[in-house]
């Protein structure tokens, strides 16, 4: 086979690439799922509440991956992909691997931290790169496909989290006879950090960079300075971008406004559930974004005339946040939930929901990735409508089904349901947003939204139905009961894509359409 044929449009270089990067991606997820299964244990040992636990799945891990997504957005835009993926896997699997020294709350929130950080490098290179090498026509099977990784790696994630920790526990009841003193929650996560980095090596050496905009014809150079861009998009994050434009003082006033009241609205929250680090965090991020969405109106105006001022995507970005602010929510706390209300064992709930897990969300990316691009031959919104009748409908018939059978088996069943219907969306939703901007910025609007994603979804789903949680146990719940409550009101959240899904699919056909148009008009040469 020649090296033209091989590094073609859907070539054999392209399945090699997406073959890695859906084992990368299974990685960046059991590295971040784990933590939901050692919850109880760690919960006893470092003397936190489920808001804590919540924070630390979510709000630790989201702010940063957030936040540091959108400079390494610019960078996966600029320079050499795989060399970033394999930089931030290198980096992440070391920070988990970290996670399992941790001796308090505070030093656990750190690697998390850190976690957030190094898998922030994955997903939007991962988007760009494979958006260069497969066709547009089946890019939502294939982002499908790459995203089926994060529902394989969720499930191993609960088993080996699950076997290690009884595993362990079983061999050494007194941890003060383990090896080094670890516990059974700290050896998990070392086991599941190491090979995270032998596979770095491995994505370094195996995927090729292929040629941004190699699958639509738009060849596009790659920048000349891709470290200084990425460095601006840094800077772009705070408020010393604002400066050295014309209208400075007016743009530093409206930044302040932001800044006052983004700190006013933490307050009061902190004022209200006494969760200082969850505030702070979140606040911290909230201004950032806020700051590189007003730096970016004055960088690059095409960029942020596509992303921001296109009624399709920005009704996108409302409907998207709201199916993962239940998805993540309910990672977090059914390992809880199960051990709580029905009596399982760890090993147990890492065995039989990690292949729920792995099973129904695998099932339920590929098939929602499939049936968008089918559904899309026929409707300009099919994927939009896909992802309404797998991440409303399904996802809330499962979760009520699984959190009030009083069977387990029925509860596992409903779960099943769950987890197709909740997966739907990944691949449709990701192609909705790539396909309303130019290739040169692809990475950046895949960033920006696994921000929404992460920032309202991540960053506040599981911390939200902690903090409920601990509410019904303050009143005198039983934490089961508890638990059940808490994750059958969080679903109203789901009447939010019920109308906007509806008012992005309205304004697809025209911003799909009039992409390059506008951009020549605000002076993009393509």
């Amino acid at each position: 086979m020649s090296e033209e044929k091989k590094s073609e449009v859907g070539g054999y270089h392209a399945k090699v690439a997406l073959s890695l990067l859906v084992l990368v991606y299974i990685f960046n997820f059991v590295d971040r799922q784990i933590l939901s299964i050692l919850a109880e244990d760690i919960k006893a040992d470092l003397g936190i509440s489920n808001s804590d636990i919540g924070f630390l799945f979510g709000t630790a891990f989201g702010v940063f991956y957030s936040v540091v997504g959108i400079p390494m957005g610019k960078l996966a835009d600029s320079w050499n992909r795989k060399n970033l993926i394999s930089i931030g896997l290198a980096f992440w699997s070391f920070m988990t691997f970290l996670s399992g020294t941790a001796k308090s709350f505070l030093s656990l929130s750190i690697y998390r931290f850190g976690v957030g950080i190094g898998e922030s490098s994955a997903t939007p290179s991962a988007y760009s790169l494979l958006s260069d090498y497969f066709s547009p026509k089946v890019r939502a099977t294939v982002l499908s496909i790459y995203s089926s990784g994060l529902y394989i790696g969720a499930g191993i994630g609960l088993f080996l989290g699950g076997a290690i920790l009884d595993t362990w526990n079983s061999w050494y009841p007194d941890h003060t006879q383990a090896p080094f003193n670890l516990k059974g929650w700290q050896a998990a996560f070392m086991g599941v950090g190491l090979p995270g980095i032998l596979l770095a090596i491995i994505t370094f050496t195996f995927i090729k960079e292929p040629v941004r905009g190699l699958s639509e014809g738009i060849v596009t150079e790659p920048s000349k300075e891709p470290f200084k861009d990425t460095f601006k998009e840094f800077i772009g994050l705070t408020p010393i971008s604002l400066l050295g434009n014309k209208d400075s003082l007016k743009s530093l006033g409206i930044n302040f406004l932001i800044a006052f009241t983004v700190f006013i609205l933490c307050f009061s929250l902190y004022q209200l559930t006494g969760d200082f680090l969850q505030w702070v965090a979140w606040g911290i991020g909230t201004y950032l974004v806020c700051t590189w969405i007003q730096s970016l109106s004055k960088r690059d105006i095409v960029a942020f005339t596509l992303m921001f001022r296109s009624k399709a995507i920005l009704y996108s970005f409302i409907s998207f946040p709201c199916i993962p602010f239940v998805g993540y929510a309910y990672s977090a706390f059914t390992p809880s939930f199960y051990i709580n209300y029905h009596g399982m064992t760890a090993l147990e709930i890492g065995t039989l929901i990690g292949l729920i897990t792995a099973i129904g969300s695998f099932i339920g990316v590929i098939g929602g990735g499939y049936f968008g691009d089918k559904l899309r031959d026929k409707y300009v919104g099919g994927r939009l409508y896909v992802i309404f009748v797998g991440g409303v409908i399904i996802t809330a018939l499962g979760c009520l089904g699984m959190i009030y059978s009083d069977s387990k088996n029925l509860s596992l069943l409903f779960n099943f349901i769950y987890h197709i219907g909740s997966s739907v969306y990944v691949g449709c939703a990701a192609t909705t947003v790539t396909n309303l901007v130019l290739p040169r910025m692809r990475a950046m609007a895949g960033a920006f939204f696994i921000l929404t994603l992460s920032m309202i979804g991540l960053a506040l789903g599981p911390y939200t139905l902690g903090r409920i949680s601990d509410l019904f146990e303050y009143q005198g719940y039983a934490p089961g009961d508890a638990m059940q409550t808490s994750m059958a009101l969080i679903l109203f959240i789901l009447l939010i894509p019920s109308i906007t899904l509806f008012m992005a699919a309205k304004h697809l056909k025209k911003d799909e359409e009039s992409v390059s148009e506008r951009a020549r008009a605000l002076g993009e040469i393509i």
